[in-house]
Formats: structure tokens, sequence, C-alpha cells
């Protein structure tokens, strides 16, 4: 099935049936900026301080009870401590004055064992605040966030097997159905650990929706919007759901209607069901040639041309009928050991790049300012990052372009440290700089791990990338928690990692101007360091794929 681009070039490049099946595939996207996402206003930590309970306090002893602690250079209200009551109603009934007769920081301290006071200036109601998840119990928020990330392994783990199993069409629209219904039972959680539970499902059906997606796009379009779809189309939507969503939190400040209002939103992609063709080539990979020629067939009236009266050539069609429908699974990728090597190598550079891409998104929220523009600048930074990437994809050679844009990313994190602290502006600038190059490489890596594996694996072989990014994406909150040791720890450990993991992509396969391989051996024959061992005369660099295999084959 190397020839499939050949035997659907009648359909030309640009036709309805692309056209529409493109901007479908991108609409479905957008939904997964808003379930990867939220919990930056569902889990937010608004300004608290203990709850002092109705007593009889003056209006001085009321307000000194609260401590007071001094955060970057500014006195505010402690947030877990208040001086013991009993000894301060004492002073308040015997008339002495704050300040004045007592010196009220000799008095004992007590936490906040009448529960706290949450600021309602921004947030009406988050998690946090719904089950008093501060001080003592802060630990449950980030752990929160994580389960959303532990969701993403478990979906990348299985989507992929599902999918290839399956089919592309069947798992986008069950992983939609599933995140859509999961968020809207994470809604009425009755607590933090429920909450956590659903919250595993959530990302588990979103990331599979996700890699799906890009999957089918990935085989049912043309090579024309192939590229487009897999760098500016799928990010650049992902990008327009991660816009929207501080407008919709912003108009709806109570965590549980915001969810309710995400999911609603979400129903409307159902229906696509019915527009949405599946997979063509992972028909062929099953032997199901008349499902396949019956989609080409349509796609054909569509777009107004004629289609051949055998559209797969019955060399093809005799492989897929004689059996040539093998199943593949992780164990295969681990079992064939070319595969291995190139699977390994493209784990480590998932794991540093969502590592250094999800640190730095969650960095941010450190900033000061409005929550809701935060977000919304955020994102809209991403924006030419995915217009650059997609430029420089139709041109470039993916394995250098991704070692400049992480070598750019690491390097300006490593700068970071020798930033004096009097140019505090200039230092956030270059972790701008920074994110701007990890959006790219995060970009480029999606594309160019599609592009190393054949249609028999990809998804699988996604689903296992995916998986390594995700322990990158676990680790990333812990990563920032480093901060509070040292400020330049998080940019030295992202900054390294990712240099070191520059040097392991000159290891892989240049994919640029070649054919999306279909099968094993086809991926086999073009191994990973002929570009960099022998002469471009003998391996072109992006010449005829079935050439280089050939060339390689004849000098093993």
């Amino acid at each position: 099935m190397g020839d499939y681009d050949d035997d659907t070039a009648f359909l030309g490049q640009r036709g309805p049936f692309f056209v529409i099946t493109f901007l479908l595939l991108n609409a479905i996207c957008i939904s997964t900026g808003f379930a990867g996402l939220y919990f930056v206003f569902v889990g937010a930590t608004p300004p608290h301080h203990c709850l002092v309970p109705e007593a009889n306090l003056s209006e001085a002893w009321r307000a000194a009870i609260i401590p007071s602690q001094v955060v970057d250079g500014q006195a505010e209200q402690s947030m877990c401590s208040r001086y013991r009551l009993d000894v301060v109603k004492n002073y308040s009934a015997h008339g002495q004055v704050p300040g004045v007769d007592v010196n009220v920081t000799d008095i004992e301290q007590e936490p906040c064992v009448d529960g706290w006071i949450y600021s309602t200036d921004i947030y009406q109601s988050t998690i946090v605040t719904e089950w008093d998840l501060v001080c003592d119990n802060e630990w449950k928020t980030p752990l929160a966030s994580s389960t959303l990330f532990i969701g993403f392994l478990i979906g990348s783990l299985i989507s992929g097997q599902l999918s290839d199993r399956f089919g592309r069409k069947k798992i986008v629209f069950l992983s939609l159905t599933g995140q859509v219904l999961s968020m809207l039972i994470q809604s009425f959680s009755p607590s933090w650990l429920v909450f956590c539970l659903i919250y595993v499902l959530v990302g588990a059906f979103q990331i599979s929706l996700y890699i799906t997606t890009f999957v089918l796009g990935t085989e049912v379009l043309s090579k024309s919007l192939r590229v487009i779809f897999t760098t500016l189309g799928v990010f650049l939507h992902y990008c327009i759901g991660y816009m929207l969503l501080p407008g919709f939190a912003f108009g709806m400040r109570d965590w549980r209607p915001l969810l309710q209002i995400l999911s609603g939103i979400m129903f409307v992609y159902i229906p696509l069901w019915w527009f949405v063709p599946e997979s063509p080539r992972w028909l062929l990979t099953r032997g199901r040639v008349a499902e396949a020629e019956a989609i080409m067939r349509d796609a054909a009236r569509r777009n107004g041309v004629t289609a051949p009266e055998v559209i797969f050539k019955e060399q093809q069609v005799e492989k897929s009928d004689t059996g040539n429908t093998k199943s593949y699974n992780m164990l295969d990728i681990l079992r064939i050991s070319k595969v291995r090597t190139t699977t390994f190598l493209c784990l480590l550079l998932w794991l540093s790049t969502n590592m250094g891409y999800y640190g730095l998104s969650l960095n941010t929220s450190n900033l000061s300012g409005d929550p809701y523009l935060n977000c919304f600048l955020s994102a809209l930074s991403e924006v030419p990052a995915y217009i650059v990437s997609s430029i420089l994809l139709k041109t470039c050679p993916r394995r250098p372009l991704l070692t400049v844009f992480l070598i750019i990313g690491g390097g300006f994190l490593l700068l970071i440290q020798l930033i004096p602290d009097n140019l505090h502006g200039l230092a956030i600038a270059l972790e701008m700089l920074g994110k701007f190059a990890f959006t790219m490489s995060f970009t480029v890596v999606y594309a160019y791990t599609a592009e190393i594996y054949p249609t028999v694996l990809r998804n699988v072989g996604m689903g296992m990338c995916s998986s390594a990014a995700r322990i990158g994406s676990i680790t990333a909150p812990y990563i920032i928690y480093l901060g509070t040791i040292n400020k330049y720890l998080p940019y030295i450990l992202i900054g390294s990692m990712t240099l070191g993991s520059s040097v392991v992509n000159l290891f892989l396969p240049e994919t640029f101007g070649r054919e999306l391989p279909e099968s094993v051996e086809h991926m086999q024959k073009c191994r990973g360091l002929c570009q960099q061992m022998k002469s471009t005369d003998n391996c072109p660099e992006a010449g005829d794929a079935d050439k280089c295999a050939v060339l390689n084959q004849s000098k093993l």
C-alpha cells in the first residue's frame, strides 16, 4: 500500500471532500482546548484568611487578630493562622487596645480551626473554596491537577490500540462522547476524591480524542492539506478553544456551572459522526478494500471527478485479501529492533518537549494581573508559534528544524539565571521566548512522529509517545514547585533536559518529502542513521523513499 497517494491522486488536493473534512476535524480540536485547561479556573486559589466567628470582639481586635506576613516584599494577611481567639477575646473584654496596651506579635498563634474566608472578587466558587484545599490540604490542589495528566497517560496507552483495532472514526466519537459526559458528571462531584477520579476519565478521553483526530486527519486528508492540518490546523484550533475558555470562565465564575456549560457546548459535535469519514488507509490495512473504495468513490462524487473503475491496484487487493491484516500493539513496537530504537528516541523527545511546554504554561499562572487576561494572552502567544512552525514545516526538513527549536527553548531558559534581579522584565521576556520555542517544538514533534510511523503502527506509536509526554506533564507542576527552593532551579532542569534531547533528535530518520510509510517493512528499510553515515547520493535526504529502501537493502 505504499502507492496509496498515487492511487488516490485523481481526487485532487483541495476538493470539497478534503476541505469539509479538514474543517470538521479542526472544529473537533477546539473542544480539546476547553477540556485540557479549565482547571486553571476550577482549581484556582483566591486570597483567603482564617474565619473569625461571631464573638464579642472590638473592631480593632477583629482587624488585628489575623497576623501579617511579608510576601515578595509586601505585607499581607496570614492565610493559615490567627492569634488565639480566647486570648484576643479576653483582651477585648478588658478594653485593651492592640498595639497600644498589648504587643500583638507576642500573642500565640493557632491554625484556622473555624475554617477560612475566601475573597469573591475574582471567583465565586472553586474546588479550593468548596473543599478548603489550603494550608495543610494545599497539596491536594496540584495533585488534582496531576490526575488529568494521569488520565492523559492512560488514554495515550490504550487509545492507539483501540483505534488500530476498531477504527479511527469510532474512537474519535467514543472519546468525544466520553469527554462530554465525564465533564458533566464531574460538575456534580460531592467530594475532592470523586472530582479527582472523574478527572482521570476526562484526561483519558481528551487525549484519546486529540491523538485519534490527529491521526485520522493525517490519513484521510490530501498531501497538501495534511501538512496544514498537522501543524496550523490541529494546534491553532486547540489554541482557539484555549482562548475562548477564559471568556466562558469570566462569564461564569462558579466552577460547577462552568463545567456544565462547557460540556453542553461540546454536545454539538456528536452529530458530526454522519459527516466525518473513516480512514481509507486504516480500512486497507484491515483488508476492508470495498469499504475503502466506497469512501473514495463518495469523495470523487463530492469533488466532481470521475473515479477509476479499480481504485486500488490488484496487487494491493490481493495482499489485503490474503490476510495481510496483522494487528500490532505496544509489544510489537518493543519486539522489532528498529521500531524499538526509533520509539525510544521519540519518547525522550516527547517527554522533554512536554515538560518544557506545560512547565512554562503552568508558571505563567504565577504572574501578577488579571487571571482571565493572563490565560488569554498565554494562549494568544502560541498563535505566532503555530503559524511560523507550519510555514517552516512546508519547506524545511524535520530533524534540523526540531533541533534548532529545542536549542533555542533550552538556551533561553538557561540564560534566565544570568539576568540581574533588577531586570525582571528581561527575564520574563526570555521565559516567553522559551515558551514560543517550546510551542514550535511541540508542533513539529507531533507532525514528525506521525510521519515516522507506518499506518499499521501510527496510532500505537503516537499513543506511546504521548504517554511519555504525560510523564513530563505530570512532573512539570512539581518541577515548577522547586522554584520555592531556588527560583532558577526549574529553568536549569528544563533547559538542560531540552538541550540533551536536541542531540537525541539527530539520530532519527528524516521524513521531509517522503511518502507516509504504510507497513512496518517500509519503515524499517529507511534506517535512522542513513542520512548521517551515508552520502546523500546513496540515500537522498528528501528523495524517493522506495529508492532509499532498495539502496539500504543492498547494503545489508
